[in-house]
């Protein structure tokens, strides 16, 4: 049995006792989702955890009955007569929606009707294993001028020792909500009231974790040939007309007016030295009209840079790459925590590349993200290519090679993937590389796209070995993506008990009493100058105590030190998880954690 087609049918059932237990309430939706299914209704008071419980009471008793599910097509006039005498307002305006004459409906039980196309399982007795979870608002159609209605979540599993593994993995999740472990261990926080919504403060221990992601991203990039570049956070919105973003994106892109600067006139001709085509391709001062966007994409950026001189088919691929914050107009109710904010860094690349060059290149960043993934300490990946939405730019001959180049590169790496209808870029489609964490959670990170339209609308160019210009071919991509999400991500899944060598405090020194303070911080001393981050914690509290609070920050050691290793000049080490490991030299100590350090142990 096919789990989304349970999961929906699940959805259909609690529809169906919400309306025999509040008759006059209003359907919206009711879909399957990746872990579950909800549905959406219009009710006039909430519903409460008691209502819940009472939902499910009903929807077992539905089950029990074993009714069959009834698949009908109408005509849409039918159907229009039928839901208005239904009163069913969301129904109808569903039925306006959908294309061509007629539409289906599902009948269960003594009168419940839905409009749906389907499939369903075959009847309700089928269902073996499911849970209501929460209630959350939603806009209808997901537009704040709408309705906000009210939206029951669930699961269902095939059989109940699944459904119990899952609401285990919740109650886990729950434990390791980096919203609540962020602040907890100073990693970052989010000043709501005071800065705004959506836009991360790092505390100390989370700026150290974030620079080391970021160290690491920066040799590796450097390794693989890819060149450094900083775009401005702000560009005249004439730029974003040029790629196509602010036709098609424009509703998530924050735009301000400033005075209109004359000089931008004369830029090409102060920018003495940039080749004739620097400022072509639209020009992005043209038609700006004093406007600026800050910026949602690094992209036409890094276009700028590659135009900046003449290009021969012998410096190509050109990797250029940045970690560049970019900033996104998301609505309140969608943000949460690090995972969806409205500033965040990208770790970003567009890479310019010879036809012949392409597939090697996409190769190549599918090697560049699992053997970045892996070293993060996830090993279990998941993928899907996505091909063009409905609301795009370009060919199709240049949507096909795209696609076709991008397939062609999963499948000479010989890696499974999914098909995801119509949820490529609007300029190109793309490979999702998912991570999957220690709870089997899926987190996007990686993206890989394939863009034949921005070069066209840039008019971007080299000279090929005959002395005649060509249009290179761009790719897109990120690694981790935002490096918001990726933080988030890593929190839950260690359970902020990162690995020594992402660990923002990597060793805590306990002095046992103040006549030994001094060797403490000889101790702290050498470890800061071999690389480890140390800190001291010399309180006037019990060492049990002081122990239990470095366990708590979920710091990797302790090094107690009384006196007799400082007569000795060892150290009493302690790990988190396995206690007592004895008595140590510092200098053996300093040696093999930076051999663990260095290994990068997860």
């Amino acid at each position: 049995m096919d789990l989304d087609t349970l999961r929906h049918s699940c959805s259909h059932v609690m529809a169906e006792a919400v309306k025999e237990l509040w008759p006059e309430v209003k359907l919206a939706i009711g879909p399957s989702i990746e872990d579950g299914f909800y549905y959406d209704f219009d009710k006039e008071s909430p519903f409460t955890d008691e209502d819940l419980a009472k939902i499910e009471k009903e929807m077992f008793e539905i089950i029990k009955k074993d009714e069959p599910f009834t698949r009908e097509e109408l005509s849409k006039k039918d159907a229009m007569a039928l839901f208005n005498k239904l009163k069913e307002d969301y129904k109808l305006e569903l039925i306006h929606e959908i294309p061509g004459e007629t539409v289906s409906i599902y009948r269960t039980g003594k009168s419940f009707t839905d409009l749906c196309r389907g499939p369903h399982i075959k009847s309700t007795g089928e269902i073996k294993a499911f849970k209501l979870l929460s209630v959350a608002g939603a806009y209808w159609h997901g537009i704040e001028t709408n309705p906000m209605l009210q939206r029951i979540y669930g699961t269902a599993f095939l059989n109940q020792k699944e459904l119990d593994e899952h609401l285990k993995n919740l109650e886990e999740a729950k434990l390791r909500d980096h919203r609540k472990l962020g602040p907890a261990l100073e990693l970052f926080n989010i000043y709501h009231q005071e800065a705004g919504a959506g836009l991360v403060f790092y505390h100390p221990n989370g700026a150290i974790l974030r620079g080391i992601i970021e160290d690491y991203e920066k040799k590796e990039h450097l390794k693989r040939g890819y060149q450094m570049v900083i775009t401005p956070h702000i560009m005249q919105s004439g730029l974003w007309k040029t790629s196509g973003h602010y036709d098609y994106y424009k509703e998530n892109m924050y735009t301000f007016k400033i005075e209109d600067d004359k000089s931008a006139k004369n830029i090409c001709a102060i920018n003495i030295g940039a080749s004739a085509n620097s400022c072509g391709g639209g020009g992005p001062a043209e038609n700006s009209g004093g406007e600026y966007v800050l910026k949602p994409m690094n992209c036409p950026g890094h276009i700028l840079i590659y135009k900046s001189k003449t290009r021969s088919y012998k410096d190509l691929p050109i990797r250029f790459f940045e970690l560049g914050t970019v900033y996104r107009r998301e609505k309140a109710g969608v943000l949460h925590g690090l995972l969806r904010v409205r500033g965040f860094t990208q770790d970003d690349a567009h890479i310019f590349c010879l036809p012949q060059q392409l597939c090697a290149e996409i190769e190549g960043i599918i090697d560049f993200a699992f053997d970045t993934m892996r070293v993060f300490g996830f090993d279990d990946l998941a993928i899907e290519l996505s091909t063009r939405p409905k609301k795009s730019i370009g060919s199709d001959e240049d949507w096909q090679k795209a696609t076709e180049a991008l397939e062609d590169a999963l499948k000479e790496k010989g890696l499974a993937y999914d098909i995801n209808e119509g949820d490529g870029a609007f300029y190109g489609p793309k490979i999702d590389i998912k991570l999957k964490d220690a709870l089997k959670r899926k987190w996007q990170c990686a993206t890989i796209q394939c863009d034949f339209a921005l070069p066209k609308r840039f008019n971007l160019s080299y000279i090929d070995n005959e002395g005649k210009q060509r249009q290179p071919i761009m790719l897109h991509r990120v690694l981790l993506g935002s490096i918001e999400r990726f933080i988030g991500a890593l929190i839950e899944h260690y359970n902020a008990d990162f690995p020594l060598w992402l660990a923002p405090q990597q060793v805590l020194v306990i002095p046992i009493r103040e006549s030994v303070l001094e060797y403490a911080r000889k101790v702290k001393q050498e470890l800061d100058t071999n690389g480890i981050r140390a800190g001291i914690d010399d309180r006037n509290e019990t060492l049990d105590k002081r122990i239990r609070n470095a366990e708590i920050n979920k710091i990797p050691y302790c090094l107690v030190v009384g006196e007799r290793e400082a007569k000795a000049g060892t150290v009493a080490v302690r790990k988190k998880g396995q206690g007592d490991l004895g008595s140590k030299a510092l200098g053996e100590f300093i040696g093999q954690i930076n051999k663990e350090i260095e290994n990068r142990i997860c």
